[in-house]
């Protein structure tokens, strides 16, 4: 992958609010902006910076969910994947802790490390060459999808799969897996990877894919950072519409609405489906609509409303439709991000569910999830409900219920970050829909607040721990990886 053209230093250590850092003290365990009685020991060469002024420790101090508050020492804005290579090196020797951050979007602290090293991946944004024949993309760990969209549609292409929300690091969505409307026909975006560069908890720059260190290649996607810190990867692309026909399909029954999506994905019928709960004039969640987006040429035909709705059972008068460029619509939820900015709801602490439902008993235990829901406790957020097909998932740490159908139900709660006693109680509203979940089959897709211990990673991962815990001893010996995951 392209590396920023060198700038290498002779110093050990960089600027740190007008400072520079000179060594690390392992008495104090702190980097050094000043000489000391003791002796300290010397920080790499670097392309970048570390930073230790109290702006950078109070931003990696926190993260989307504004729940979480864990404080590092210092914060590396790397040069270059050498720098990425050292800092980790240097804090295996020292048995610092170490996690990478990408946009930040975690919602439960996930990338945050008290007392050590956050690896701010933004610097690694680099883009591949990509022309009208290219059939992968390579990118720094660091860029978003957005920009990977913008560069590669503009040669005709576009990877398979994309988020709902286009602002995430590639890194980010890879260590957890990457879901979305089209991965009931694409995959996840751990699906959609052909190679990886990664940096090992021991320091290595290591290539890896389904040929060439399996066993990590396995180990990373979607195995939470336990292993190796992401610094580039090699993305499946195929071609892109130019146009789309979103649609969205009102419903008032949960098991037809869940009937008509199933029908959908396993026909194949269109490129996304998706779907949202709304709550109805007395608060109940008991409004269903359906998203549906057909791709126009030069990936698939002109779209005949009459064949794609055909035999659906939704409220045909509550039909809306729209045609759409295809960034257009994989960028849809920009102006709501915005809005949301705006009016300060950006910054609400985001206690978010995310689970995963065996689809035989969908209908039952969303039902049951839903029905102690209540709109003060969403807040102004939404709540998604849709298939995937378990036969297009082949990561193995990307775990599903054992269901040919799966549903994601996603709970998006928005709330003021300072009401900390309506914070805690979601949070443990949160556990007890889990265990609901975990009762009737279901699991955590783990990008949202679920409290965890370290016996329900192992009962999440099930049969693939071994698999996890086997490449951390290998990976990872001295276990300084991402332990906001509290995994290990």
């Amino acid at each position: 992958m392209p590396r920023t053209p060198s700038r290498r230093t002779a110093l050990h250590g960089l600027a740190a609010a007008g400072a520079a850092v000179i060594g690390f003290d392992p008495f104090t365990r702190s980097w050094a902006t000043t000489a000391s009685a003791r002796p300290l020991t010397g920080l790499p060469p670097l392309d970048g910076s570390i930073h230790t002024d109290d702006a950078s420790l109070g931003a990696a101090a926190d993260d989307f969910g504004h729940i979480v508050h864990r404080r590092p020492v210092a914060v590396l804005r790397p040069g270059s994947v050498q720098d990425v290579v050292a800092m980790i090196r240097f804090c295996n020797t020292h048995r610092v802790k170490v996690a990478p951050r990408g946009q930040g979007h975690a919602t439960q602290g996930q990338a945050q490390v008290d007392g050590g090293l956050v690896i701010e991946t933004t610097p690694l944004a680099d883009i591949g060459p990509v022309g009208p024949g290219s059939r992968t993309v390579t990118v720094g760990a660091g860029a978003k999808w957005s920009d990977v969209a913008k560069a590669t549609i503009a040669h005709g292409l576009t990877p398979p799969t994309f988020t709902d929300y286009l602002e995430l690091s590639v890194g980010g969505t890879l260590s957890v897996g990457g879901l979305g409307g089209q991965t009931h026909q694409q995959g996840a975006q751990v699906d959609n990877v052909t190679e990886l560069q990664v940096v090992t908890g021991a320091g290595e720059l290591v290539r890896c894919s389904p040929t060439r260190h399996r066993d990590l290649f396995l180990a990373v996607l979607a195995g939470l950072g336990q292993c190796a810190v992401v610094v580039g990867a090699t993305l499946r692309l195929v071609h892109a519409p130019e146009t789309v026909r979103h649609y969205l399909l009102p419903y008032d029954d949960l098991r037809v609405f869940l009937d008509d999506q199933r029908r959908l994905v396993e026909e194949g019928r269109f490129a996304y489906v998706e779907g949202q709960v709304t709550p109805d004039a007395g608060g109940a969640f008991r409004g269903y609509l359906l998203e549906a987006v057909a791709y126009g040429p030069p990936v698939g035909p002109a779209p005949d409303d009459a064949r794609l709705l055909s035999g659906l059972r939704h409220d045909p008068s509550g039909v809306q439709k729209s045609d759409l460029a295809y960034y257009d619509f994989l960028d849809r939820l920009a102006p709501s991000v915005a809005a949301l900015k705006e009016a300060g709801l950006w910054a609400y602490a985001h206690p978010w569910l995310n689970l995963l439902l065996p689809g035989r008993t969908a209908a039952a235990v969303a039902g049951a999830v839903l029905d102690d829901l209540t709109p003060e406790d969403l807040g102004p957020g939404v709540v998604l409900l849709y298939p995937l097909l378990r036969d297009r998932l082949g990561t193995p740490l990307l775990r599903m219920p054992d269901d040919p159908v799966p549903y994601l139900l996603a709970v998006l709660r928005t709330t003021p970050p300072d009401d900390t006693a309506t914070v805690d109680r979601l949070l443990a509203a949160n556990r007890a829909a889990y265990d609901t979940v975990h009762a009737a089959g279901g699991t955590h897709y783990p990008v949202g607040s679920v409290p965890f211990a370290p016996a329900d990673w192992r009962e999440h991962f099930g049969p693939a721990w071994r698999r996890l815990a086997t490449a951390r001893h290998t990976y990872d010996p001295r276990g300084i990886l991402v332990p906001g995951q509290g995994i290990f």
